[in-house]
């Protein structure tokens, strides 16, 4: 709304100090023609706005003039809870409201609280999404996020591997994961996880329901990932390892990887030390195994230990240089 607009503008030059009508712009996301438009309803609404013509010109307060509206609408006393994440709070479609809350904080600090905010959001960044892939496409995040907030019921057409479900959800909470949005809902007497980027579609709809007591969002999550780590990892796999894949071994595998590193036994003459990991089923494991190559060798179970000895030869069988084909 235009005045929304109007107070993130005023809150912007007493927080910024002198700025151009481009830099206004991209701050609040409009055209240049429109800040125009907005810096003539400040003046005529009284407030003492300033131009300084020439190369370094701009806008600018009048010097000593401060605003104190500076309160916080509902909405955007909850975004700041966001306001380190700019990304996922504009992914909730909280990303304009966020941006009035901060400039409102802004304003209401003293001058030497006010610099000092500045300063951190100038040298620090959370970027949630892991590395080298792109976040999921999530059109439905928005619905799903003020159901959850009005605690209203779900119907959701949902992919999953064995199909597609269609389901009547309780939203309880959101998570980000590694730049992966997830949906906490009861269902059937149960909590459970959904991926939202596999919502086909979303339908907010019915009466608002009644919030489990006691209900702790941040509790469930951890012990739901603590459940999916035991059941992922089915085994213990003995390795014997170079000093590279003992480098590599954090970076592919995480915190199995660190544990792993912490068993080691001594290093040998060659600095090859021997682990114990945990993995996931025999077929995952063969392949993520694999991916140290010539830096690892599985030492056990039997069976993990024949899975990859039959792996390899059907690898080296594929890769066989044929003396027919080669020249001399």
């Amino acid at each position: 709304m235009r005045a929304d607009r109007l107070l993130s503008l005023l809150l912007l030059l007493q927080n910024r100090g002198r700025m151009t009508a481009p830099e206004l712009a991209a701050h609040l996301e409009v055209s240049v023609r429109t800040v125009y438009r907005d810096i003539e309803a400040l003046g005529a609404s009284g407030v003492p706005v300033l131009t300084d013509r020439g190369p370094a010109g701009g806008y600018r307060l009048m010097d000593g003039y401060r605003t104190r509206l500076t309160g916080l609408t509902d909405a955007e006393a909850t975004s700041l809870f966001l306001s380190g994440a700019p990304g996922p709070a504009r992914e909730l479609g909280l990303g304009a409201v966020l941006a009035t809350a901060q400039l409102k904080v802004q304003a209401a600090l003293p001058a030497g609280l006010a610099e000092q905010a500045r300063r951190v959001q100038d040298r620090f960044h959370l970027d949630a999404p892991a590395w080298f892939r792109d976040a999921d496409p999530v059109p439905h995040l928005e619905t799903v996020a003020r159901a959850v907030w009005e605690q209203l019921p779900l119907r959701v057409h949902y992919r999953r591997w064995r199909g597609e479900v269609h389901r009547e959800l309780h939203p309880l909470g959101i998570v980000l994961k590694s730049g992966i949005w997830y949906l906490v809902a009861g269902v059937e007497e149960a909590v459970r996880t959904y991926r939202i980027s596999r919502f086909l579609a979303v339908d907010a709809t019915g009466t608002p329901f009644e919030r489990p007591t006691g209900f702790d969002l941040a509790a469930y999550w951890e012990a739901n990932a603590r459940r999916l780590e035991a059941a992922l990892h089915q085994d213990t796999a003995h390795l014997r390892i170079s000093p590279r894949a003992q480098r590599l071994l954090p970076m592919q595998f995480g915190a199995a990887g660190t544990r792993a590193l912490e068993s080691a036994g001594p290093p040998d003459d060659e600095g090859w030390v021997r682990v114990e990991m945990a993995v996931e089923a025999q077929a995952v494991a063969v392949s993520d195994l694999l991916r140290l190559g010539t830096e690892a060798e599985v030492l056990g179970p039997p069976a993990l230990r024949q899975a990859v000895a039959e792996a390899v030869t059907v690898l080296a069988d594929r890769y066989a240089v044929d003396p027919a084909s080669t020249d001399g």
